[in-house]
């Protein structure tokens, strides 16, 4: 299966068409149809369907589009061997949550970057659903979940450490000195929700169907901090993980009830077929040291 091949393969799926994917790559349409058809007489079974003017991944298409990606990255990789192989070099992809993002990776990426200063790092942030489906597409080479612990076929994942979460109130609000097992909403209650995609948010919304709570009082928010400033302010409350709350809770900006067994932990995954390169697996050491340090602090 040639490199070409799949570089025309990733371009029409990355471009949408075959038209495109000439224009992109500077071949006649013929080319790249050709270059389609090779690897369709190689696996024995069609890339693309067609659905009115668009072109679709097929199962086959979309099984080979994860190893076309890490096989085009080992050749690039291979191309650009540094004189000294000891030295990692090259990129790094990272993916994160949010609050992963701003509250466990800058001390990580802060260390890795003095280290290494050879590799450029880029750092993505979005869904717990949406950096699975790039670490599958090869889109990234490692995303940082703040999630309930699960298996995925594809995927490493790998615990790092248990993070709490707490139900957060304005200062004045008479829920904030409850305990958990005491805890009662009313649909009179706004609740301040982060964005679809969010684990911890359907775990929100089905503790609140479980005491029967059905409410149009909701605001969606892209931003945890955004939504700290909002229950300041007592606009409503919401679920959050402690680590996002810890100060404002200690310094008397919130109240908090922590929950009991909502398990969620950070972790760190990446695809199975993933080659770890020098890079990566200087990076991935420096968060398993670090992770420890967060597991006797907590």
């Amino acid at each position: 299966m040639e490199i070409r091949n799949l570089k025309t393969f990733k371009t029409i799926v990355e471009i949408g068409g075959y038209t495109r994917a000439a224009d992109y790559l500077g071949y006649a349409q013929s080319t790249v149809t050709s270059h389609i058809q090779a690897i369709e007489q190689e696996l024995r079974k069609p890339l693309f369907y067609r659905l009115g003017k668009k072109m679709l991944l097929t199962e086959a298409g979309k099984h080979l589009l994860p190893y076309a990606t890490e096989m085009i990255e080992l050749y690039e990789k291979a191309r650009h061997i540094p004189e000294n192989d000891q030295e990692p070099s090259g990129n790094l992809i990272i993916g994160a949550s949010e609050s992963l993002t701003v509250y466990r990776l800058p001390t990580i990426l802060h260390e890795f970057t003095n280290k290494y200063p050879q590799v450029t790092v880029t750092l993505k942030s979005s869904t717990c659903w949406q950096l699975r489906d790039e670490l599958k597409q090869g889109k990234i080479d490692v995303a940082f979940l703040l999630d309930k612990e699960r298996k995925e076929d594809d995927l490493h994942i790998e615990k790092l450490v248990t993070e709490p979460m707490v139900f957060v109130f304005p200062k004045e609000h008479p829920s904030g000195q409850t305990g958990f097992d005491d805890l009662a909403f009313t649909a009179n209650e706004t609740f301040l929700y982060t964005e679809h995609g969010c684990s911890y948010r359907d775990f929100f919304e089905d503790f609140l169907h479980q005491q029967g709570v059905i409410t149009d009082h909701t605001m969606e928010f892209w931003s945890v901090e955004a939504i700290k400033q909002c229950v300041m302010c007592g606009l409503g409350v919401s679920l959050l993980p402690l680590i996002t709350t810890r100060s404002e809770i200690s310094e008397g900006k919130l109240q908090g009830t922590m929950v009991r067994d909502a398990l969620f932990s950070t972790q760190m995954s990446y695809h199975k077929n993933k080659w770890l390169s020098p890079a990566m697996t200087a990076f991935v050491e420096i968060v398993r040291r670090q992770a420890k340090e967060w597991e006797q602090a907590a």
